[in-house]
Parts: structure tokens; sequence; C-alpha cells
């Protein structure tokens, strides 16, 4: 399992401090390809995935990143997947686990 980012280790903190059911960290969701997201919740079908270094220059904002990321993404909503994108800024702020929040809630809401 690969080191957890800072953005990361906060993104738990504040799932654990809302005491929200426990993700997965670093699921693998294809059956063929070694993609990971870097946190889900397999049985909703939920996942997070933490882009980091948007405005440093980081993997996820280069051309090849970029499309790297777009075909992940898009294998993922093949299988049905849905997938959050949150930058460091948003999990710092706390938009990251209110969006968090809703989704799990509307997806128990969908199941009643």
């Amino acid at each position: 399992m690969k080191k957890m980012s800072e953005a990361e280790a906060m993104l738990m903190l504040h799932i654990r401090a809302a005491r929200l059911a426990e993700p997965l960290r670093e699921y693998r969701f294809h059956p063929e390809r070694r993609w990971r997201f870097d946190v889900a919740w397999p049985e909703r079908m939920l996942a997070i995935e933490v882009d980091g270094g948007v405005w440093t220059g980081g993997r996820h904002t280069t051309g090849q990143g970029f499309t790297n990321d777009c075909e992940k993404l898009n294998h993922a909503a093949l299988l049905g997947w849905r997938v959050l994108r949150f930058t460091p800024g948003m999990i710092q702020s706390g938009i990251a686990l209110q969006m968090i929040e809703t989704a799990l809630r509307k997806e128990t809401a969908d199941a009643e």
C-alpha cells in the first residue's frame, strides 16, 4: 500500500471524526487493470480520488496524467462507480466531507 499523502490522512481524519463507515484505502476496483481508488466504499460503489499538486504541477495536471485519469475514471463509470474528486483545499475546508456525507445519504435513501 502506498504511503498516505497529507491530504489523504486529513480526509481519513475527517471521515473518522464524522463517524462515517470506514472506507478501504487503495482499493483495486478493475478486474484487469491495476487501477486503485484512494478511498472507497465498495459495497456502496462510491470512491474518492484525492488530486494533489493542483497548483504545483502535480501528476494530475500534466497532459499525460490528465489523460490517464480520464481513462481510469471512465472505466470506473462503466463499471457503475460514483467517483468524487477532491483537492487538498477542498478536504481542508470541509467541502469534501460534506459531499461524501451527501453521497452516502443519497445512496441510503435510494435503497429505501
